[in-house]
């Protein structure tokens, strides 16, 4: 056999080196340790979606205790955390567990070609030197859904007529001073309800212009318990303590929702009246049409969103855009918003599989054609795996339960002397849903190029942390829907 450049190669190559790239090499690397791995990051820095994002008051709306690695415990006062902080997190982990040095920065794949016959990936990166080829025997998507060339803007009429800047969130330019200014901020999702209070700080006035109401969940920026844990308990114990708590509050409450959805709809609806009092139009503003999460419910951190309303300093319009001015935005109502600024928080850009066009044996792969196995392999595409984590937890539960998963199949391979392992979808697929079934608009836009799920396990994507606990972590692996192939024995016996 040829022999393989140790440059070039590697066991295992993640992409992206974001949260869930750093701790899937973190997890390779401890129960992996006779692999080796590369990170290919197509971006010049660590860090992804909390180094890409710069826009005013970027923070998680995920609390910590969930959102931080299990191996790595959260130690700020903060549990919802500002978006450097958590950038920091990140770095941090990759610096003291040896992982920095080996990120291979601008370096962004854009295709990977599985053979068989070799049992490897030949992938295919540009760079600023020119297109670079890799090869690795298991490739791991960590790369997130969306993409980073650009966010989701909608073709409003007349916007080419608006005398101020329009300013997508996804590319929020360094030299913008809005203090004083009259700020609209198109959109009613975490990202308007985090730069709505932040901006309002030092804008003359900002609104948030929705086209119709989201959930917004006032909760406490610190865990006060999580404190008190932590000042007579080791870290690492205080950590895991809450983040089991806040794991199984959030599935009770998930699953609550979606049994008693008016019970929990008045309940929000009811606070929030109380919050912003008798006179605030709050059937208008913040009484969903659908049922709570449906989408994902917005988090508003000691309730800033609403002490910007109370103080004046921002305000809530509910109505739809007819076209922009040359001073800001006439609404279907007739109802005109001045505006200096306008920050189009209208979503993003999904992409499957990080936007890598893949081949199996030379046939191509489309994404819409495979079911998700367990939420993370991919429907007769070999050694390939992608960390994605819940629409309605935290991120990094579902990311790490992934990552523990994937070595195991290393592992088991490394035992059995086997080169291959495949979710094999025999020829009568089951019945299927789509891979989300949120009805946001960022994720119907897309969700016809995602990969379906099936009904039944292991076709089925859970949502639910306890019941993958059991299916990644506890689970056989020969499940007979993944089939290991492929003997080194008969490679060394060719040579």
């Amino acid at each position: 056999m040829a022999e393989i450049s140790s440059a070039t190669h590697a066991d295992v190559v993640i992409i992206g080196a974001g949260l869930s790239g750093i701790g899937a090499a973190r997890h390779l690397k401890t129960a992996c340790p006779d692999r080796s791995f590369l990170l290919l990051e197509g971006r010049q820095s660590i860090g992804g979606t909390w180094d890409l994002f710069r826009y005013p008051g970027i923070r998680s709306d995920s609390d910590m205790y969930t959102l931080g690695y299990s191996f790595r415990p959260w130690t700020e006062a903060k549990a919802i955390a500002d978006g450097p902080s958590i950038l920091r997190y990140i770095r941090d982990t990759a610096r003291d567990e040896g992982i920095e040095d080996r990120i291979r920065y601008g370096h962004k794949v854009t295709a990977a070609a599985w053979s068989s016959e070799s049992a490897l990936w030949t992938l295919t990166a540009e760079t600023t030197d020119g297109p670079a080829a890799f090869t690795c025997n298991f490739l791991f998507l960590c790369g997130g859904y969306y993409s980073y060339q650009g966010g989701y803007t909608p073709d409003f009429a007349g916007m080419d007529r608006f005398a101020g800047r329009i300013i997508h969130p996804q590319a929020w330019p360094d030299d913008l001073d809005y203090s004083g200014k009259r700020v609209v901020v198109i959109g009613s999702g975490a990202t308007a309800v985090t730069l709505v209070p932040e901006m309002a700080r030092t804008a003359g006035h900002v609104t948030m212009l929705q086209r119709s109401p989201t959930y917004i969940v006032a909760r406490p920026g610190e865990d006060a318990l999580a404190l008190k844990l932590r000042r007579f308990l080791p870290d690492t114990l205080a950590y895991q303590l809450i983040r089991w708590r806040n794991v199984l509050m959030g599935m009770v409450f998930y699953r609550f929702a979606r049994r008693k959805p008016e019970q929990v709809k008045k309940a929000i609806v009811d606070q929030v009246r109380v919050t912003l009092g008798p006179d605030f139009d709050v059937e208008t503003h913040f009484s969903p049409r659908y049922n709570p999460w449906d989408q994902r419910l917005c988090l508003a951190p000691d309730g800033d969103f609403f002490q910007a309303l109370k103080t004046g300093s921002a305000s809530v319009v509910t109505g739809e855009i007819e076209t922009f001015t040359e001073t800001g935005l006439k609404l279907k109502s007739g109802v005109e918003l001045a505006a200096d600024i306008v920050v189009t928080a209208t979503g993003l850009r999904l992409q499957a599989m990080n936007g890598i066009a893949l081949t199996v044996d030379g046939a191509p792969v489309r994404p819409a054609d495979t079911l998700s196995y367990k939420g993370m392999m991919y429907s007769n595409v070999p050694n390939l795996a992608s960390a994605f984590g819940y629409t309605n937890a935290s991120w990094t539960l579902k990311c790490d339960l992934t990552c523990e998963y994937v070595c195991r199949l290393l592992n088991h391979m490394r035992r059995k002397g086997l080169r291959q392992c495949t979710p094999v979808l025999e020829a009568q697929p089951p019945e299927t849903a789509p891979w989300l079934d949120f009805t946001s608009g960022y994720v119907q836009r897309s969700i016809g190029d995602f990969p379906k799920q099936g009904v039944t396990a292991p076709w089925k994507l859970h949502q639910n942390y306890a019941l993958d606990l059991a299916s990644l972590r506890f689970s056989g692996l020969e499940d007979g829907v993944m089939h290991f192939s492929n003997p080194i024995a008969k490679v060394q016996e060719a040579a």
